[in-house]
Protein backbone atom coordinates (compact mmCIF):
# COMPACT_ATOMS: atom_id res chain seq x y z
CA UNK A 1 0.00 0.00 0.00
CA UNK A 2 1.40 3.68 -0.93
CA UNK A 3 1.15 6.70 1.26
CA UNK A 4 -0.15 9.41 0.31
CA UNK A 5 2.49 11.95 1.46
CA UNK A 6 -0.02 14.78 0.31
CA UNK A 7 -3.59 13.93 2.11
CA UNK A 8 -4.39 15.02 4.51
CA UNK A 9 -5.98 13.51 7.93
CA UNK A 10 -9.19 15.58 9.19
CA UNK A 11 -9.29 14.07 12.29
CA UNK A 12 -5.53 14.49 13.23
CA UNK A 13 -5.18 17.12 15.68
CA UNK A 14 -3.71 20.54 14.07
CA UNK A 15 0.14 20.42 14.45
CA UNK A 16 2.56 22.67 14.44
CA UNK A 17 3.32 22.06 10.57
CA UNK A 18 0.12 23.08 9.47
CA UNK A 19 0.70 26.92 10.28
CA UNK A 20 4.53 26.26 8.64
CA UNK A 21 3.03 25.20 5.67
CA UNK A 22 1.12 27.83 4.75
CA UNK A 23 3.72 30.19 5.93
CA UNK A 24 5.21 28.27 3.06
CA UNK A 25 2.87 28.70 0.69
CA UNK A 26 1.99 32.46 1.29
CA UNK A 27 6.14 33.17 0.44
CA UNK A 28 6.15 31.06 -2.52
CA UNK A 29 3.31 32.61 -3.63
CA UNK A 30 4.17 35.97 -3.33
CA UNK A 31 8.01 35.30 -5.33
CA UNK A 32 5.50 33.51 -7.63
CA UNK A 33 4.11 36.89 -8.44
CA UNK A 34 7.40 38.43 -7.96
CA UNK A 35 8.87 36.36 -10.56
CA UNK A 36 6.42 37.03 -12.88
CA UNK A 37 6.60 40.58 -13.14
CA UNK A 38 9.97 40.63 -12.82
CA UNK A 39 10.20 38.41 -16.19
CA UNK A 40 7.22 40.85 -17.47
CA UNK A 41 9.26 43.75 -16.81
CA UNK A 42 12.41 42.17 -18.16
CA UNK A 43 10.34 41.43 -21.64
CA UNK A 44 8.89 45.26 -21.70
CA UNK A 45 12.99 46.05 -21.32
CA UNK A 46 14.14 44.23 -23.56
CA UNK A 47 11.41 45.14 -26.25
CA UNK A 48 11.91 48.78 -25.46
CA UNK A 49 15.52 48.39 -25.66
CA UNK A 50 15.46 46.48 -29.24
CA UNK A 51 12.57 49.10 -30.28
CA UNK A 52 15.42 52.12 -29.10
CA UNK A 53 18.39 50.34 -31.05
CA UNK A 54 16.29 49.00 -34.01
CA UNK A 55 15.13 53.13 -34.14
CA UNK A 56 19.03 54.54 -34.24
CA UNK A 57 19.88 51.93 -36.88
CA UNK A 58 17.16 52.55 -39.34
CA UNK A 59 17.61 56.05 -38.90
CA UNK A 60 21.24 56.86 -38.63
CA UNK A 61 23.29 57.19 -41.58
CA UNK A 62 27.03 56.29 -42.28
CA UNK A 63 29.96 57.13 -43.94
CA UNK A 64 31.17 55.77 -47.01
CA UNK A 65 34.73 55.79 -45.63
CA UNK A 66 35.89 57.64 -42.55
CA UNK A 67 39.67 57.05 -41.82
CA UNK A 68 42.90 57.60 -43.60
CA UNK A 69 45.22 54.68 -44.03
CA UNK A 70 46.45 53.06 -40.82
CA UNK A 71 50.15 52.80 -41.42
CA UNK A 72 49.94 56.76 -41.63
CA UNK A 73 47.84 57.24 -38.58
CA UNK A 74 49.52 58.11 -34.64
CA UNK A 75 50.30 55.70 -32.36
CA UNK A 76 47.58 55.26 -29.29
CA UNK A 77 48.81 57.40 -25.98
CA UNK A 78 50.03 54.89 -23.33
CA UNK A 79 49.71 55.27 -19.22
CA UNK A 80 51.55 54.10 -16.32
CA UNK A 81 49.27 52.16 -14.12
CA UNK A 82 50.35 50.93 -10.16
CA UNK A 83 48.76 47.51 -8.59
CA UNK A 84 48.35 47.58 -4.96
CA UNK A 85 51.66 46.14 -4.38
CA UNK A 86 53.36 49.20 -6.19
CA UNK A 87 54.06 47.51 -9.36
CA UNK A 88 53.85 49.69 -12.73
CA UNK A 89 52.58 48.64 -15.39
CA UNK A 90 52.60 50.48 -19.34
CA UNK A 91 49.21 50.35 -20.32
CA UNK A 92 47.37 51.61 -23.97
CA UNK A 93 45.47 54.72 -22.74
CA UNK A 94 41.76 54.14 -23.47
CA UNK A 95 41.02 57.61 -23.93
CA UNK A 96 38.36 58.37 -27.18
CA UNK A 97 38.69 61.36 -29.03
CA UNK A 98 35.52 61.78 -31.67
CA UNK A 99 35.68 64.69 -34.82
CA UNK A 100 32.19 66.32 -34.63
CA UNK A 101 31.36 68.14 -37.92
CA UNK A 102 28.39 70.43 -37.08
CA UNK A 103 26.66 71.21 -40.47
CA UNK A 104 23.58 73.67 -40.83
CA UNK A 105 22.03 73.77 -44.12
CA UNK A 106 19.95 77.38 -43.47
CA UNK A 107 23.16 78.92 -41.59
CA UNK A 108 26.55 78.46 -43.99
CA UNK A 109 28.76 80.10 -45.48
CA UNK A 110 28.47 79.04 -49.05
CA UNK A 111 27.37 76.57 -51.40
CA UNK A 112 31.48 76.04 -52.00
CA UNK A 113 31.71 74.65 -48.67
CA UNK A 114 29.29 72.12 -48.90
CA UNK A 115 30.23 68.44 -47.90
CA UNK A 116 29.80 65.13 -49.55
CA UNK A 117 28.41 62.73 -47.25
CA UNK A 118 27.68 65.14 -44.69
CA UNK A 119 23.14 65.14 -43.73
CA UNK A 120 21.17 67.41 -45.99
CA UNK A 121 24.12 68.60 -48.62
CA UNK A 122 25.39 70.48 -44.92
CA UNK A 123 28.67 72.53 -44.33
CA UNK A 124 31.13 72.49 -42.33
CA UNK A 125 30.01 75.23 -39.82
CA UNK A 126 31.26 73.75 -36.35
CA UNK A 127 34.39 71.50 -35.79
CA UNK A 128 34.95 70.28 -32.59
CA UNK A 129 37.34 67.55 -31.12
CA UNK A 130 35.04 65.95 -28.13
CA UNK A 131 37.59 63.86 -25.71
CA UNK A 132 36.36 61.34 -23.19
CA UNK A 133 39.34 60.58 -20.64
CA UNK A 134 40.18 56.98 -19.93
CA UNK A 135 38.48 57.23 -16.79
CA UNK A 136 34.70 57.96 -18.59
CA UNK A 137 34.44 60.29 -16.07
CA UNK A 138 33.79 64.00 -17.88
CA UNK A 139 34.22 65.11 -21.51
CA UNK A 140 36.27 67.97 -23.05
CA UNK A 141 34.58 70.03 -26.16
CA UNK A 142 37.25 72.13 -27.91
CA UNK A 143 35.95 73.54 -31.06
CA UNK A 144 38.51 75.26 -33.80
CA UNK A 145 36.85 77.68 -35.81
CA UNK A 146 36.90 77.00 -39.68
CA UNK A 147 38.89 79.38 -41.16
CA UNK A 148 42.39 78.35 -39.04
CA UNK A 149 45.38 78.10 -41.24
CA UNK A 150 47.19 74.64 -41.45
CA UNK A 151 48.78 72.43 -43.77
CA UNK A 152 46.10 69.66 -44.99
CA UNK A 153 48.37 66.69 -45.71
CA UNK A 154 49.05 66.70 -49.51
CA UNK A 155 47.55 70.09 -50.24
CA UNK A 156 49.48 72.36 -48.12
CA UNK A 157 48.17 75.03 -46.49
CA UNK A 158 44.34 75.90 -46.49
CA UNK A 159 41.32 76.64 -43.75
CA UNK A 160 41.04 73.71 -41.74
CA UNK A 161 37.45 72.85 -42.85
CA UNK A 162 38.46 72.71 -46.61
CA UNK A 163 40.06 69.44 -46.11
CA UNK A 164 36.44 68.45 -46.66
CA UNK A 165 36.27 69.31 -50.07
CA UNK A 166 39.56 68.19 -51.07
CA UNK A 167 39.13 64.72 -49.23
CA UNK A 168 36.18 64.48 -47.58
CA UNK A 169 36.12 62.93 -44.04
CA UNK A 170 39.71 60.53 -44.35
CA UNK A 171 41.62 64.02 -45.28
CA UNK A 172 39.13 66.07 -42.39
CA UNK A 173 40.53 63.20 -39.77
CA UNK A 174 44.38 62.97 -41.09
CA UNK A 175 44.29 66.91 -41.01
CA UNK A 176 43.04 67.26 -37.57
CA UNK A 177 45.52 63.47 -36.12
CA UNK A 178 48.53 66.03 -37.71
CA UNK A 179 47.78 68.39 -36.33
CA UNK A 180 47.16 67.33 -32.56
CA UNK A 181 49.22 63.93 -33.37
CA UNK A 182 46.64 61.94 -31.50
CA UNK A 183 44.30 58.69 -33.12
CA UNK A 184 40.65 60.16 -34.21
CA UNK A 185 38.91 57.28 -32.79
CA UNK A 186 35.22 58.16 -34.07
CA UNK A 187 33.64 60.77 -36.74
CA UNK A 188 29.79 61.87 -36.38
CA UNK A 189 28.00 64.86 -38.34
CA UNK A 190 25.15 66.72 -37.18
CA UNK A 191 23.14 69.15 -38.58
CA UNK A 192 21.39 72.04 -36.48
CA UNK A 193 17.96 70.61 -37.61
CA UNK A 194 18.57 67.68 -35.30
CA UNK A 195 19.37 69.71 -31.95
CA UNK A 196 16.29 71.63 -33.14
CA UNK A 197 14.58 68.54 -32.76
CA UNK A 198 15.97 67.45 -29.80
CA UNK A 199 14.94 70.93 -27.96
CA UNK A 200 10.81 70.34 -29.33
CA UNK A 201 11.13 67.14 -27.53
CA UNK A 202 12.81 68.29 -24.62
CA UNK A 203 9.43 70.93 -23.99
CA UNK A 204 12.65 73.85 -24.41
CA UNK A 205 15.87 74.26 -23.49
CA UNK A 206 18.08 76.14 -21.06
CA UNK A 207 20.68 77.79 -22.49
CA UNK A 208 23.43 80.47 -20.94
CA UNK A 209 23.84 83.23 -23.77
CA UNK A 210 27.43 84.67 -23.27
CA UNK A 211 26.39 88.10 -24.53
CA UNK A 212 23.33 89.94 -25.40
CA UNK A 213 22.65 90.26 -29.22
CA UNK A 214 19.45 90.32 -31.46
CA UNK A 215 19.68 88.26 -34.24
CA UNK A 216 18.41 88.85 -38.18
CA UNK A 217 15.00 86.76 -37.22
CA UNK A 218 14.10 89.36 -35.06
CA UNK A 219 14.78 86.98 -31.47
CA UNK A 220 16.29 89.24 -28.89
CA UNK A 221 18.72 87.49 -26.15
CA UNK A 222 19.65 88.96 -23.34
CA UNK A 223 23.02 87.71 -21.71
CA UNK A 224 22.67 84.80 -19.00
CA UNK A 225 20.51 81.89 -18.89
CA UNK A 226 17.35 81.95 -20.67
CA UNK A 227 14.74 79.23 -21.70
CA UNK A 228 14.20 78.78 -25.18
CA UNK A 229 12.13 76.86 -27.64
CA UNK A 230 13.25 75.37 -30.97
CA UNK A 231 12.63 78.33 -33.35
CA UNK A 232 14.40 80.70 -31.13
CA UNK A 233 17.03 77.85 -30.19
CA UNK A 234 17.83 77.79 -33.98
CA UNK A 235 18.51 81.33 -35.05
CA UNK A 236 20.41 81.89 -31.73
CA UNK A 237 23.23 79.09 -33.21
CA UNK A 238 23.02 80.76 -36.69
CA UNK A 239 23.55 84.19 -36.06
CA UNK A 240 26.86 85.56 -37.23
CA UNK A 241 26.02 89.37 -38.26
CA UNK A 242 25.22 90.54 -35.34
CA UNK A 243 28.80 90.25 -34.05
CA UNK A 244 31.69 92.07 -34.44
CA UNK A 245 34.39 89.16 -33.41
CA UNK A 246 37.42 87.02 -35.13
CA UNK A 247 35.61 85.48 -37.51
CA UNK A 248 33.26 82.72 -35.71
CA UNK A 249 33.73 83.61 -32.30
CA UNK A 250 31.04 84.28 -30.64
CA UNK A 251 29.19 82.28 -33.19
CA UNK A 252 31.36 78.92 -31.79
CA UNK A 253 30.69 80.47 -28.28
CA UNK A 254 26.38 80.33 -28.83
CA UNK A 255 26.84 77.59 -30.42
CA UNK A 256 28.90 75.70 -27.28
CA UNK A 257 26.28 77.17 -25.05
CA UNK A 258 23.54 75.98 -26.50
CA UNK A 259 24.84 72.27 -27.22
CA UNK A 260 25.81 72.54 -23.32
CA UNK A 261 22.05 73.36 -22.16
CA UNK A 262 20.98 70.39 -24.66
CA UNK A 263 23.46 67.70 -23.22
CA UNK A 264 22.20 69.19 -19.53
CA UNK A 265 18.94 68.28 -19.95
CA UNK A 266 19.38 65.91 -21.94
CA UNK A 267 21.42 63.71 -18.95
CA UNK A 268 18.93 64.81 -16.64
CA UNK A 269 18.23 61.55 -14.38
CA UNK A 270 14.72 62.46 -15.18
CA UNK A 271 15.28 62.23 -18.68
CA UNK A 272 16.36 58.58 -18.78
CA UNK A 273 13.41 57.61 -16.52
CA UNK A 274 11.28 58.29 -18.90
CA UNK A 275 11.60 55.53 -21.94
CA UNK A 276 9.04 57.00 -24.17
CA UNK A 277 11.33 60.53 -23.69
CA UNK A 278 14.09 59.03 -24.60
CA UNK A 279 12.88 56.65 -27.91
CA UNK A 280 11.51 60.54 -28.98
CA UNK A 281 15.07 61.91 -28.84
CA UNK A 282 16.57 59.49 -30.50
CA UNK A 283 14.29 59.45 -33.77
CA UNK A 284 14.23 63.17 -33.55
CA UNK A 285 18.15 63.26 -33.88
CA UNK A 286 19.14 59.95 -35.12
CA UNK A 287 18.24 60.80 -39.14
CA UNK A 288 20.03 64.28 -39.09
CA UNK A 289 23.77 62.21 -38.20
CA UNK A 290 26.16 60.54 -40.20
CA UNK A 291 28.58 58.20 -38.20
CA UNK A 292 31.40 55.94 -38.85
CA UNK A 293 30.81 52.03 -39.07
CA UNK A 294 31.32 51.79 -35.18
CA UNK A 295 29.44 54.40 -34.38
CA UNK A 296 26.20 53.28 -36.60
CA UNK A 297 26.10 49.89 -34.22
CA UNK A 298 24.00 50.40 -31.68
CA UNK A 299 25.24 47.73 -29.09
CA UNK A 300 28.26 49.54 -28.99
CA UNK A 301 26.74 53.08 -28.62
CA UNK A 302 25.18 51.51 -25.60
CA UNK A 303 27.95 50.13 -24.19
CA UNK A 304 29.78 53.51 -24.56
CA UNK A 305 26.27 55.29 -23.16
CA UNK A 306 27.02 52.81 -20.04
CA UNK A 307 30.74 53.46 -19.73
CA UNK A 308 29.45 57.18 -19.18
CA UNK A 309 26.44 56.91 -17.30
CA UNK A 310 27.92 58.93 -14.46
CA UNK A 311 28.62 62.02 -16.55
CA UNK A 312 26.28 64.69 -15.94
CA UNK A 313 26.43 68.50 -17.33
CA UNK A 314 28.57 69.65 -14.84
CA UNK A 315 31.25 67.27 -16.26
CA UNK A 316 31.65 68.77 -19.49
CA UNK A 317 33.72 71.62 -20.45
CA UNK A 318 33.51 73.02 -23.66
CA UNK A 319 35.62 75.74 -24.84
CA UNK A 320 37.65 77.34 -28.29
CA UNK A 321 41.49 76.55 -29.16
CA UNK A 322 43.06 79.47 -28.64
CA UNK A 323 44.17 81.29 -31.94
CA UNK A 324 46.61 83.43 -33.32
CA UNK A 325 43.68 86.59 -34.68
CA UNK A 326 42.51 87.02 -37.68
CA UNK A 327 44.57 87.41 -40.74
CA UNK A 328 44.68 87.78 -44.42
CA UNK A 329 46.40 85.39 -47.35
CA UNK A 330 45.70 84.03 -50.73
CA UNK A 331 43.02 86.69 -51.25
CA UNK A 332 40.86 85.34 -47.99
CA UNK A 333 40.61 86.32 -44.76
CA UNK A 334 41.55 83.40 -42.25
CA UNK A 335 42.69 82.51 -38.39
CA UNK A 336 45.96 82.21 -37.71
CA UNK A 337 46.83 79.71 -35.60
CA UNK A 338 48.24 79.76 -32.13
CA UNK A 339 51.66 77.26 -32.51
CA UNK A 340 51.71 77.07 -28.86
CA UNK A 341 48.33 76.35 -28.04
CA UNK A 342 48.06 73.48 -30.14
CA UNK A 343 51.45 72.11 -29.21
CA UNK A 344 49.85 72.18 -25.34
CA UNK A 345 47.16 70.92 -26.30
CA UNK A 346 48.57 68.04 -28.17
CA UNK A 347 50.70 67.35 -25.01
CA UNK A 348 47.63 67.44 -23.06
CA UNK A 349 45.63 64.54 -25.19
CA UNK A 350 48.40 62.50 -25.04
CA UNK A 351 49.66 62.29 -21.58
CA UNK A 352 45.97 62.37 -19.81
CA UNK A 353 45.61 66.18 -18.77
CA UNK A 354 43.15 67.61 -21.05
CA UNK A 355 40.38 67.95 -18.46
CA UNK A 356 43.34 70.24 -16.65
CA UNK A 357 43.98 71.91 -20.31
CA UNK A 358 40.40 72.72 -20.62
CA UNK A 359 39.63 73.98 -17.58
CA UNK A 360 42.56 76.54 -18.04
CA UNK A 361 40.96 77.66 -21.26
Amino acid sequence: MTQDLFAQDDDAPETEAAPRNRWRRRVMFVLSGAAVLLLGGLALSFFYLNSLAGSYEESVQTFDETFPDDADRPDRPERVETDDDGDETVVEDESLNLLLIGSDEGGGSGPEEDLPMVPNAGRADTMMLVHVPHERDSIQVMSILRDTWVEVPGHGEHKINAAFSLGGVPLAVETMESLFEVPIDHVAAMDMIGFQNLVGTLGGVAVDSPVSFTSKDGYTYAEGTQHMQPEEALSFVRERDAFDEVGDNQRTANQQAFIGGVLNEVLQPSTFSSPAQVHDLVEDFAPHMTVDPELADPGNVASLGWEMRNIRGGDIDMFTLPHGGLGETAGQAVIWQDEQAIEEASEALQDGSFGDYATQN
